[in-house]
């Protein structure tokens, strides 16, 4: 897909990459990294797009199976607070610590930018009415 395609359709792109079978890309499956946005494109006649928020990834890894070793691919697995996708993975991708490290660098920004810490993303939310909300946020 055309870079300046996607950057109208999507955005500020940082990077777009598909699944990859056999160490080349040949699947109907493009994973897009914005600045804001993790998207996943999948089909050909029949598309199905989904989208996660950067601000709201908690946890990320890689992984390697041995024949993702073979074609130097990798798998990123991330944990979000979601309600659709609390999980996604990245499967076969090309360069996973390159775009892994994308994917931390863009995480913080949007965190920095919403003021969100891991411990804000964690446990459950605060029971009762917005006055005690208040005065929990006051202690604070």
């Amino acid at each position: 897909m055309n870079m300046k395609k996607l950057q109208r359709d999507y955005g500020n792109v940082l990077w777009s990459g598909k699944k990859c079978i056999l160490g080349m890309p040949i699947s109907f499956t493009r994973y897009i990294l914005t600045d804001t946005t993790l998207y996943t494109k999948i089909g050909l006649l029949n598309i199905r797009e989904d989208e996660m928020e950067l601000y709201r990834i908690y946890d990320k890894k890689i992984s390697f199976t041995l024949g993702q070793r073979i074609f130097r691919c990798g798998t990123i697995s991330i944990a979000a607070k979601d309600i659709d996708t609390p999980e996604k993975k990245l499967i076969s991708i090309k360069k996973p610590r390159d775009v892994k490290k994308l994917l931390d660098d863009a995480v913080t920004k949007q965190r920095d930018k919403y003021y969100v810490r891991g411990r804000d993303m964690i446990g459950g939310h605060i029971d009762g009415d917005m006055d005690m909300m208040q005065d929990h946020y006051t202690e604070i």
